[in-house]
C-alpha cells in the first residue's frame, strides 16, 4: 500500500505575479522595493549605538588573545584521567556476603560425641565491664549524676483534725459529680511586652530623673526657662480654645444663612407656581415650531473628506515630532539627572545621621524627664490625663524647706507613667452605677366602664 505524503510547495493555485506600476516618478517612488536599504541603515544605527561601525573598526578592537587556560576545561580533563580502567573496576568490586571464615573451630568437648551443630552460649567474665558501664562510671566521676533526687512537698499535715479531713474526704466523695473549679488562666497578653506611649516607640524609664527647674530652690536660668515654656503652652491652648469657638460660631451662623435661603426658596416657588404653568404651554408650542425648522445634516464631500485626512496627518506628525524632541531632551539631561539623584542621596545621607543624633538627644532627655511627645493613636478609648502643672510663681519662692509647700501628687504621677509605658489602659472615673431606667405608667382601666 503506497504511502500517502502532504503535497509539497504552495498549495495555493498558480497566478501571475502582480507588479504595480512604475510609470512615472511618483508611481516609481511609491512602488519601488527599498526593503534591503531599510535593513542595511537599519544595522548601520545598531551598530552606531553599540559603539561604531564593525567594518571601519581595526582587529586589536575587535578580537583579544586570551592566555589565561580554561579552568572548566582543566577540570573535565582532570576528571577524564582520573577514570579508572574497566579491569580495575570488575577486580575492585566485593560481595555483599562476608567471605568464610580459615579459622578452626574449636572441637567438641567429647570427640565422640554427637551435636546439633548449635555452638555453646559464651559466658562472660564475672571481672569483665561492658563499654557502656565504663562510661557510665566516667560520667558519676565527673559529677554528672543520671538520676537525681526530686524535692516533693509533704502533703500529710501533722497538725491537722483528723475529724475535718475526713469531712472533707466524705464530702468530695459526695459531691463527686459536680465539675470541680478550674483555676482562672492567665492571659497571653501577660506574657507580651508593653506597648510604650511615645512617638519614638520606646520604653521610658519607671522613675524619671527630675530636671533642675523642678528643685525647691532652683537657678534662675533654668527657671525663667521653665517659666517661659509654661506660659508659651498656656497661650498656644488659649488660641486654640479661641479659635474653636470661633469655628462654632461661622458654622451657626452658616447653618442660620442656609436655613433663611431655603426658606426663601420655598416662598418664591409658591409664587410662582401659576406661572410656570402658562409659560409651560406655551413652551410647548415653540418645541413644536422648532422640531419641524430643524435642519438635517448634508452628506460631507471628496474634498472635504481630503481635507480632514490631511489635518489628522499633520497633527499626528507634529504629535511624533515633540516626542520625539522630548526624547532628545531627556537623553541630553542625563549626566544632569545623575548629578541630581547623587545629590539626593548624599541629603539622605545627611538626614539618615541627623535621625540618629536626634534619636540619642531624645534618649538623653527621656532618662532626665517624662516630658516625651506621644503617639497619635493611643490605647483605648479615653485620652492620656494631662500632666498637673508643678510650678510656683516667683514671688511664691521660698528659701526654706520649712515653708514649702509640696506640689504636684506622688501617686498621679506613679499612675501616669504606668499609662506612658502601656502597663494599664487610660480609664474613666465612675462615680456612680448606671442603673437601669424604668418607665411609670398608668393603666387604663378607669376607661372600662358599662353605661347602665
Amino acid at each position: 500500500m503506497p504511502v500517502l505524503k502532504p503535497l509539497s510547495g504552495n498549495p495555493e493555485a498558480p497566478k501571475q505575479y502582480n507588479q504595480p506600476s512604475r510609470k512615472g516618478k511618483k508611481a516609481w517612488r511609491k512602488n519601488v522595493d527599498v526593503t534591503e536599504v531599510e535593513q542595511g541603515l537599519d544595522e548601520l544605527n545598531a551598530q552606531i549605538i553599540k559603539g561604531g561601525v564593525i567594518a571601519e573598526k581595526a582587529s586589536e578592537e575587535l578580537f583579544a588573545i586570551d592566555v589565561k587556560p580554561d579552568t572548566e576545561l582543566t577540570k573535565k580533563r582532570s576528571k577524564q584521567l582520573k577514570k579508572p580502567l574497566k579491569a580495575d573496576e570488575i577486580l575492585a568490586q566485593r560481595s555483599a556476603v562476608p567471605a568464610v571464615s580459615l579459622k578452626k573451630r574449636p572441637a567438641p568437648e567429647t570427640s565422640g560425641k554427637v551435636t546439633d551443630g548449635v555452638l555453646p552460649s559464651k559466658r562472660l567474665r564475672a571481672t569483665y565491664v561492658t563499654q557502656k558501664e565504663l562510661s557510665r562510671l566516667k560520667r558519676v566521676a565527673d559529677g554528672h549524676h543520671t538520676t537525681t533526687v526530686e524535692v516533693v512537698d509533704a502533703t500529710f499535715d501533722a497538725w491537722a483534725d483528723p475529724e475535718e479531713e475526713q469531712k472533707k474526704k466524705q464530702a468530695e466523695e459526695t459531691f463527686n459529680f459536680l465539675p470541680k473549679v478550674e483555676k482562672p488562666k492567665a492571659p497571653k497578653t501577660l506574657t507580651q511586652q508593653p506597648i510604650s506611649l511615645a512617638a519614638t516607640g520606646k520604653q521610658l524609664p519607671a522613675v524619671p530623673k527630675p530636671k533642675g527647674d523642678k528643685s525647691y530652690n532652683p537657678a534662675f536660668t533654668d527657671y525663667s526657662e521653665r517659666y517661659q515654656e509654661e506660659l508659651r503652652k498656656a497661650e498656644e491652648a488659649e488660641r486654640k480654645r479661641l479659635e474653636e469657638l470661633e469655628k462654632e460660631r461661622l458654622k451657626a451662623e452658616a447653618a442660620a444663612k442656609s436655613r433663611a435661603e431655603a426658606e426663601a426658596a420655598e416662598k418664591r416657588a409658591e409664587l410662582s407656581e401659576w406661572e410656570d404653568d402658562s409659560a409651560w404651554e406655551g413652551a410647548e408650542s415653540d418645541a413644536e415650531g422648532l422640531a419641524n425648522k430643524k435642519k438635517r445634516p448634508e452628506r460631507k464631500t471628496q474634498a472635504q473628506r481630503n481635507k480632514i485626512k490631511r489635518r489628522k496627518a499633520e497633527e499626528q506628525r507634529l504629535k511624533h515630532e515633540a516626542a520625539i524632541k522630548k526624547r532628545e531632551a531627556e537623553a541630553a539631561r542625563v549626566k544632569q539627572i545623575a548629578k541630581e539623584l547623587a545629590e539626593k542621596e548624599r541629603q539622605l545621607a545627611l538626614q539618615k545621621a541627623e535621625a540618629t543624633n536626634n534619636a540619642e538627644d531624645d534618649d538623653a532627655s527621656i532618662e532626665e524627664d517624662d516630658d516625651v511627645e506621644l503617639r497619635r493613636r493611643q490605647l483605648g478609648k479615653f485620652k492620656l490625663p494631662e500632666k498637673d502643672l508643678e510650678l510656683v510663681l516667683p514671688d511664691e519662692l521660698q528659701d526654706s524647706l520649712r515653708l514649702l509647700k509640696p506640689e504636684g501628687n506622688l501617686l498621679k504621677d506613679r499612675y501616669r507613667n504606668l499609662l506612658l509605658r502601656g502597663k494599664v489602659e487610660a480609664r474613666r472615673h465612675i462615680p456612680f452605677k448606671k442603673q437601669a431606667k424604668t418607665k411609670v405608667t398608668e393603666k387604663w382601666t378607669f376607661k372600662d366602664f358599662n353605661l347602665a
